[in-house]
């Protein structure tokens, strides 16, 4: 199963509107993404409620995993979204 660890670059971290948009990129991708944090139990990256539940805050490491067809491309593309502050 591919996975990620992903510095969460963010200045904000993980709150409301970057979380919405992870979680809305994440269900457009064609396989299911999970996403965790310090260890926990990985959660649905679909899931604006359990992305929102990791507290993840800037400089944070967080793991994304999937598997399947364009695992390593959803990867990517949501890891892209993690790292880059686009509220500058």
């Amino acid at each position: 199963m591919p996975e990620r660890l992903v510095t969460i670059g963010l200045h904000s971290g993980l709150h409301a509107r970057p979380a919405t948009a992870f979680a809305r990129a994440a269900a457009e991708q064609p396989v299911p993404v999970t996403i965790s944090r310090d260890g926990r139990t990985p959660v649905s990256a679909r899931s604006l409620l359990s992305v929102l539940a990791l507290g993840a805050a800037h400089g944070d490491t967080v793991t994304l995993a999937a598997e399947g067809d364009g695992a390593d491309a959803a990867l990517d593309a949501l890891a892209g979204l993690l790292t880059h502050d686009q509220e500058a």
